[in-house]
């Protein structure tokens, strides 16, 4: 019912004001002829019965759609068209019995009381919708502020990361570091892509826009050009943007590590990101036809086993179930979601 309320005609039709009165006459009229055109069918089955009922309708349509002075006017000429046309004696306006006078004068009294509450309620909604559109627009500026200090963040962990990167003398270190640029520049990406624009309103992201996007990055940043390269088939989904960040980050750990691991000692590859529908849910698959995973598992301690409990993480945040196959045509990693 509030919505009602919102509709201005005066407001959409004449944004500038000069044609306000002009328009609220017009909308008048017509209200009030389909109120004429609808007596003319009820007079056809039951003449002259409720003289005065359609006046209430009318009245109150056209102060809430074209404020108190369209709903007067309505309320005038149906009360005038009713005294003239329907109430005996017809095509006059002397009144044939002595109680029509009451009547005459209550449904005035009626008419005007319909129209006080219909004008009182209007402005009450547009206040409230002027108070809801200012607390949206105050939101809006407390989060478009909040994601550039979100944004500075993530420049200023990935740039000290970075330095400590440069200055490690340790080749292991530089690694960690590395792997852990990465993954805060994953993360920047997916607050970037997720959490800003119209994902905001909505709270999911299309996934094939958002792994394409990743890829590219992951791409560029990984230098996969050439005689590497990084595929990405992705289906078109809605997919809750917490759920979306935590596949974002499985594909960012999956691609980084075949990307270092899978073709020691080649020149040549193809990573391939593929995430489509599969019963109960969707299917995210990172495949590589690399040299496959040694039979020796990596250390704990090492990157290889902080990326495996990372990955294993992010598949539970998903919700999701992963299985991976290798061999010597290459490794597969298949990560089953459910709805």
């Amino acid at each position: 019912m509030g919505r009602l309320g919102e509709t201005d005609l005066a407001d959409r039709l004449s944004p500038s004001g000069r044609h306000t009165l002009l328009v609220q006459v017009v909308f008048a009229l017509l209200v009030t002829g389909l109120t004429v055109a609808l007596r003319a069918v009820i007079d056809s089955i039951s003449p002259a019965a409720g003289p005065f009922s359609l006046g209430f309708a009318a009245i109150l349509v056209a102060t809430l759609f074209g404020r108190w002075q369209a709903g007067v006017i309505t309320g005038v000429l149906t009360l005038v068209y009713s005294w003239y046309f329907v109430l005996p004696a017809q095509n006059s306006f002397l009144l044939k019995n002595a109680e029509d006078t009451g009547r005459l004068i209550l449904a005035a009294i009626n008419y005007a009381a319909v129209l006080v509450i219909a004008e009182l309620f209007r402005r009450a909604v547009r206040r409230a919708t002027a108070e809801r559109d200012r607390e949206i627009a105050e939101r809006d500026l407390f989060l478009e502020e909040f994601d550039h200090r979100v944004k500075n963040n993530f420049t200023l962990v990935a740039a000290l990361l970075d330095m400590q990167r440069r200055r490690a003398k340790d080749a292991e270190t530089a690694e960690a570091l590395s792997s852990a640029l990465t993954r805060v520049e994953s993360i920047a990406r997916a607050h970037r892509h997720l959490y800003r624009g119209a994902a905001v309103s909505r709270g999911e992201a299309d996934m094939a826009t958002y792994l394409e996007e990743l890829c590219a990055a992951l791409a560029e940043a990984l230098f996969l050009r050439g005689a590497i390269t990084l595929d990405c088939v992705c289906d078109h989904a809605a997919i809750p943007r917490d759920r979306a960040v935590s596949i974002g980050l499985i594909v960012n750990e999956l691609v980084t590590n075949a990307a270092k691991h899978a073709f020691a000692g080649r020149e040549t590859g193809r990573i391939e990101v593929r995430f489509e529908a599969a019963a109960p849910g969707w299917k995210l698959v990172v495949r590589d036809d690399g040299v496959g995973m040694p039979d020796i598992p990596k250390a704990r301690g090492k990157d290889g086993g902080l990326g495996q409990k990372l990955i294993d993480g992010f598949v539970r945040q998903a919700r999701g179930t992963a299985k991976t196959e290798s061999g010597l045509d290459g490794t597969a990693v298949t990560v089953v979601l459910e709805a």
